[in-house]
């Protein structure tokens, strides 16, 4: 008989839906699971939605109190899809009550608070995951395999830049994620964590940051429909040094005329190269300094390695592995991993621990922009 892991969900805006057809959908591309997992509640903000979202997806429990799931002896997990500033306080609750837990990114808002969390992670031993969902598309998983067999050497730079255009119609109402009241910051915490997460994965821990916010709408329509006072960044860059002695820059940005979903990597070593863009999710771009030159450039240049839906066992098969992958694989694979610690009781990456590490960069690139100065992590 498998073991059955039931969640209670909290939130059900864009993220709460993803996380909910990850559950739902992981038999179909995970072969064997030695467990089944089901979402057994929702908590959102009026029980009106709750019921509604309840009845739609077939969920038992629609509640407005978090605490009436994080208290039912009969959940297992606690899935945090609330805005940011009640991250810190819930997972906490969660912790106490002897939750596992997959919180949404960033962790919470403050280095105290993800260094408390991170310790309280340690200490409950429960599984407690920070979802960097990018980490899970195919051609980072492959550009993590050929940094770990030393294909590109000492590495020397990075770049990456996440960007999208949502901030540039000052008339259209602020979201949340615009409102450092409720997200606690700004771009550099929705988009920017996924960038430094990605850094962090496949170069190493950060030392150092200077940074830089830039708000280009002083004032816009506010969350009400009023006029409204913008107080977070809606671009950020940044300047890292890394302990293993790279240098990099990193940018996040609202600002990007023409940008959907443009989140850029590429890394530079002694011995190679890669570049990977999300909207083009399907292939990973490596440059290889040991294929042979010549005259007309012999065999050198980025090769396109075609990662598509290729997954390691125990996924592959659906819908096949040379179908294009999307970006909901990314959340698929990042959840199958969650759960599948759950089962074993073994911590996958990336931890409370992880998370806290790209909190304490966030954190110091905004007190960089702040006093105008480098700062250690």
């Amino acid at each position: 008989m498998k073991k059955e892991l039931r969640i209670g969900l909290l939130g059900f805006g864009a993220m709460g839906k993803t996380h909910a057809w990850c559950v739902h959908n992981l038999p179909y591309y995970y072969r064997d699971l030695p467990f089944s997992a089901k979402v057994t509640g929702v908590c959102t903000t009026t029980q009106a939605k709750s019921e509604s979202v309840a009845e739609e997806y077939g969920f038992e429990l629609a509640v407005t109190d978090e605490m009436a799931l994080i208290e039912d002896p009969s959940i297992d997990i606690i899935d945090i899809c609330t805005p940011n500033i009640y991250h810190y306080e819930t997972a906490k609750r969660a912790l106490a009550a002897g939750k596992h837990i997959y919180c949404e990114k960033p962790l919470c808002v403050t280095s105290d608070e993800a260094h408390e969390l991170s310790e309280l992670a340690k200490e409950s031993g429960k599984i407690c995951t920070v979802v960097f969902n990018n980490r899970y598309m195919p051609p980072i998983l492959r550009a993590a395999e050929l940094i770990r067999e030393g294909r590109l050497g000492r590495i020397l730079s990075f770049s990456v830049e996440y960007l999208h255009d949502s901030c540039l119609d000052a008339e259209r109402p602020a979201g949340w994620k615009q409102n450092a009241d409720v997200c606690g910051g700004g771009v550099l915490f929705d988009l920017g964590s996924h960038a430094i997460d990605l850094i962090y994965l496949l170069c190493g821990e950060f030392e150092s940051v200077m940074g830089a916010s830039q708000i280009a709408f002083p004032t816009r329509c506010g969350m009400d429909g009023s006029r409204w006072e913008t107080n977070a960044d809606e671009a950020f860059y940044m300047i890292a040094k890394l302990r293993c002695g790279a240098v990099g820059t990193i940018t996040a940005s609202k600002l990007a005329r023409g940008s959907n979903d443009d989140l850029n990597l590429s890394i530079t070593g002694e011995l190679g190269a890669i570049k990977f863009s999300l909207m083009n999710p399907n292939y990973l771009y490596f440059y290889d300094t040991s294929r042979p030159a010549g005259v007309l450039g012999g065999e050198r240049g980025f090769t396109a390695i075609e990662c598509v839906g290729r997954y390691p066992s125990p996924a592959g098969g659906f819908p096949a592995p040379k179908a294009p992958v999307g970006w909901l694989r990314g959340h698929l694979g990042s959840m199958y991993s969650f759960l599948n610690s759950v089962n074993t009781g073994i911590q996958a990456a990336p931890s409370f621990i992880d998370g806290a590490h790209v909190q304490f960069v966030m954190n110091a690139a905004y007190r960089s922009s702040k006093e105008h100065c480098e700062i250690k992590i």
